[in-house]
């Protein structure tokens, strides 16, 4: 898989893929990441990429020749699958989502900045809007590195165990059950006795129940 990602602040998106599960995704060749400077493709030789909205109004707008410049060049590359922009007036990210992303081959994820991108931008070059919650960010960028790490994660080959992402919560619309290690008795609280009974069925059930018990509890939305 490959996911290019342009943005104003390359530095800013770089340093969670030097690490952990995305560094060893990466190390393995299951997914290769790019950055673009979007300065890289300004207007002017002064770097300039946005310019006041018009109507007036605070907070200065990425312009649309700098991205069109960059997803130009990408796409005469390439085949993409999507083209998404991170931005928070859009359609909630799921686990649903990042499954379907994950089964992709090329994406493109353009960070919004500033007050956001000339809505022309979304119109013309945009497939898809992912947010990452109800509430705004000064960039795109860390919700960018979020969106990757949901994706990433999912690529066979980059878990050590493949089915603990089948596991996670949301796959099934129920939040995961309580998740238990050694020591069996810490001061005296204690590791339910069904997980350590052996009775693979009756610990199946045992998850299930409690699954469904956490999911009422924090998010009986997702029983609806």
């Amino acid at each position: 898989m490959r996911i290019d990602i342009i943005t104003v602040s390359p530095e800013l998106i770089k340093s969670p893929f030097e690490y952990s599960i995305m560094k060893r995704a990466i190390n393995k060749g299951l997914v290769a990441v790019h950055f673009h400077d979007l300065r890289t493709f300004a207007i002017n030789k002064y770097g300039k990429i946005d310019d006041y909205q018009f109507g007036g109004g605070a907070g200065m707008v990425l312009m649309i020749e700098p991205i069109e410049k960059c997803i130009n060049l990408l796409k005469s590359e390439r085949l993409y699958d999507e083209i998404i922009y991170m931005t928070p007036d859009a359609p909630t990210l799921n686990q649903q989502t990042a499954n379907t992303l994950s089964l992709h081959k090329n994406i493109i994820i353009l960070c919004g900045h500033y007050k956001g991108v000339d809505q022309r931008v979304r119109d013309l070059f945009i497939t898809k809007e992912i947010s990452i919650g109800d509430y705004v960010l000064s960039g795109g960028e860390l919700g960018a590195a979020v969106l990757c790490d949901s994706i990433i994660r999912l690529i066979p080959g980059v878990l050590g165990d493949e089915t603990s992402a089948l596991t996670d919560s949301f796959q099934d619309n129920l939040l995961a059950p309580p998740v238990y290690t050694r020591p069996a008795d810490y001061k005296g609280a204690k590791v339910p006795e069904v997980l350590l009974s052996g009775n693979f069925p009756k610990i199946e059930t045992w998850r299930s129940e409690k699954s469904l018990e956490h999911t009422k509890a924090i998010r009986p939305d997702l029983l609806d």
